[in-house]
């Protein structure tokens, strides 16, 4: 079974400086001083350039709107959801001030760069966490005005630029808007700084635990703290840690739940009112599917199908091939019914985003 209309949930675009200086405002217009620095922090210390030419996985890089235009009708998407990829290291951001004008940079050069060219190109804006109140005006720049779908929101922030994790009151302000806009915040992973792995020095060892180390620190951050009890109407996704990581981390929060709920104090804070588990399975979280993963089925059986995405990752360590590969190797699963790949696919992504 293979679905009529796939939606893409994630994909990614390769930001570029040059293009960007053409979106800065003052004082940073038309300087070219800035180029001779990188915009982004670097996500860690890999150059995935560097391992993705050793693996053969691109021929090229220059990823345009025409070119993910290309990539749908190819693999036969209808629409993708866009995230940054040297963006992914926004939070890591120290300077609140660049932060604040590199966003505004980013989230008016995909407009003009890739949705005003396509409308089947959507996008989450980049908000800097740095500057709350500045993240919340541009949230509401970017969805009213610029068309951009919700916020991306970086898991990993290495200790640096924002030295919170994602629960904490101090980002509130943003999901109360987000809330009032009716727009999704989605997590996602990519620098593995600060995360106890350091020491490797083979990608394949990093990129198994960056993504999902990051989205459990996240994702019990944001429970724990009572973020969902607070707004619940928010809906947030954690993305690119697949799925079968969720079951364990319900468990273990709801054990220290119980555990440390005693009644003259309890060790985690007031807002949180109910197991973690049913914040879980209350249909507002979001996860990534992986098509292969043997897990996802337990998974299901314990949160629902109604919340799990497809996301291709393109053009990242994914190519057309591996595409169509990934979307036959889930249409495929036998232990999958009709209705749940239907709801991956699509019903899923149209409910997170929104129309």
């Amino acid at each position: 079974m293979r679905p009529q209309k796939i939606l893409d949930g994630d994909g990614h675009i390769i930001e570029r400086d040059a293009e960007l200086l053409e979106h800065l405002e003052a004082p940073y217009a038309g300087n070219e001083t800035l180029l001779g620095y990188p915009f982004f922090p670097t996500l860690d210390g890999y150059n995935r350039g560097a391992i993705m030419s050793r693996l053969g996985i691109h021929k090229g890089y220059t990823i345009t709107a025409r070119t993910w235009v290309d990539f749908l009708d190819e693999v036969g998407i209808e629409t993708t959801v866009l995230y940054p990829t040297a963006g992914l290291a926004f939070g890591i951001i120290q300077d609140p001030v660049w932060a604040v004008a590199l966003a505004r940079a980013y989230n008016s050069w995909f407009t003009e760069r890739y949705h005003r060219v396509s409308p089947r190109l959507r996008a989450v804006a980049l908000v800097p966490l740095q500057d709350v109140p500045a993240a919340v005006v541009e949230l509401r720049r970017a969805v009213t005005e610029l068309g951009m779908v919700g916020a991306v929101l970086t898991a990993n922030n290495a200790d640096l630029g924002v030295r919170k994790a994602l629960g904490h009151p101090d980002f509130w302000p943003l999901y109360e808007e987000a809330e009032r806009l009716d727009v999704p915040i989605a997590v996602h992973g990519a620098p593995s700084f600060n995360l106890g792995i350091n020491f490797f020095t083979r990608f394949a060892m990093t990129q198994a635990l960056e993504h999902p180390i990051a989205q459990m620190i996240q994702l019990t951050s944001m429970v724990m703290e009572g973020v969902f009890e607070r707004f619940p109407k928010l809906r947030v996704a954690y993305l690119e840690a697949g799925a079968g990581w969720v079951p364990y981390i319900m468990d273990r929060l709801d054990r220290s739940y119980e555990v440390w709920a005693g009644k003259a104090y309890r060790e985690f804070p007031e807002w949180l009112k109910r197991p973690p588990s049913e914040y879980l399975r209350s249909g507002r979280i979001y996860f990534s599917s992986e098509g292969g993963e043997p897990s996802m089925a337990h998974a299901i059986e314990r949160i629902g199908h109604r919340t799990l995405l497809y996301a291709s990752d393109f053009p990242h360590e994914t190519n057309v091939a591996r595409a169509k590969h990934e979307i036959e190797e889930l249409s495929d699963r036998p232990d999958l019914s009709d209705e749940v790949k239907q709801a991956i696919f699509h019903d899923n992504v149209l409910r997170f985003y929104g129309r």
